[in-house]
């Protein structure tokens, strides 16, 4: 087998891609013959030893892939050498075979491509823990997705008008406002071009929005706050900016808004029933065409630095995918 190997997490520049011995699995384990990867904003941190985890050196990255299992070890019951899967397991999904703890793989329907499959279950279940259940997101509402043409945004789109919410994308680009409104936003923002706030106000007949979905955080956090709705729900996703921006708390005082953490990786691991009851929703509206993964570009996992200085450019729109077309 073949693998990204991180040594020296100071970039995705160090990553070197080596030849390894096939492992076996052990007790609650399964080998699995990865057919596709995503590159999540996640994957990009823990290179560069910024995110919260941080696995033993030398690991390889890769958290969220799909392929076939190729071997089970003792005690696992739920899966058979030869089924699809898909799987979420934080490390070892940039290589052409992995070794992860069998629960976290999920068994895969046919009619689930590997590429829509790897490119999944983050972004959505992310969008969807985040405005579902923590933004308690009704139908008739309005919702702002800022970063609207990034994986976990156009996620956020689909999800919101599937929910029965009226969706406003911004984005820093013509071309991305596009992509937004073509995948089912009802208004996009360039925010490089246009004052959000401004654009806010027309948009919404002076309420704001009553759902804010921010993944992105610097400079446009707090205009896009001072514009929320009374009682308005600021879903904190993360920080694809950069700086981690700092709010005035008068602002969720005067608006009678509520700022609304949002990790659905905790969640997961906390409450995995209602986890699993959200993922089946999520499976059922993909095969109802409800929702389906934006997918930038598709390119050779031997490629991944590419991907990796693509992410680094805020250049992608949607989710980049790896893929092992002959399997080593």
């Amino acid at each position: 087998m073949h693998a990204w190997l991180c040594s020296d997490p100071s970039g995705p520049e160090k990553l070197q891609w080596q030849q390894q011995p096939t492992p076996s699995p052990g007790k609650g384990q399964a080998l699995v013959s990865i057919h596709a990867a995503s590159l999540n904003f996640p994957d990009l941190l823990i290179v560069q030893n910024k995110y919260q985890i941080k696995p033993p050196l030398p690991f390889v990255p890769g958290s969220e892939y799909a392929g076939v299992v190729e071997a089970i070890g003792e005690g696992v019951q739920h899966l058979r050498p030869g089924q699809r899967v898909a799987a979420l397991s934080g490390t070892g999904g940039f290589a052409t075979h992995t070794l992860v703890d069998a629960k976290l793989c999920m068994p895969l329907p046919d009619a689930f491509s590997f590429e829509d499959a790897a490119a999944f279950i983050m972004t959505y279940a992310t969008s969807h823990h985040a405005l579902i259940d923590r933004g308690a997101l009704q139908p008739g509402e309005t919702v702002l997705v800022l970063g609207a043409a990034g994986g976990v945004g156009t996620a956020a789109i689909q999800i919101a008008k599937a929910q029965g919410a009226r969706v406003i994308a911004a984005a820093s680009s013509a071309e991305k406002c596009a992509l937004c409104e073509q995948i089912g936003a009802d208004a996009s923002i360039n925010y490089q071009e246009q004052d959000l706030r401004e654009a806010l106000k027309t948009l919404t007949d002076g309420k704001g929005p009553d759902v804010i979905y921010d993944p992105v955080g610097g400079p446009w956090a707090e205009p896009a706050f001072r514009s929320i709705a009374w009682r308005g729900r600021y879903l904190v996703i993360g920080f694809a900016a950069g700086p981690i921006p700092a709010l005035p708390l008068n602002l969720p005082l005067l608006k009678g808004a509520s700022i609304v953490g949002v990790f659905w990786g905790a969640f997961s691991q906390k409450e995995p029933a209602a986890n699993a009851a959200m993922l089946q929703q999520l499976a059922q509206w993909y095969q109802q065409g409800k929702i389906k993964p934006v997918i930038d570009a598709t390119l050779p996992m031997r490629e991944l630095p590419q991907a990796y200085a693509r992410m680094g450019q805020r250049n992608v729109r949607g989710k980049l995918v790896l893929v092992n077309d002959a399997q080593e």
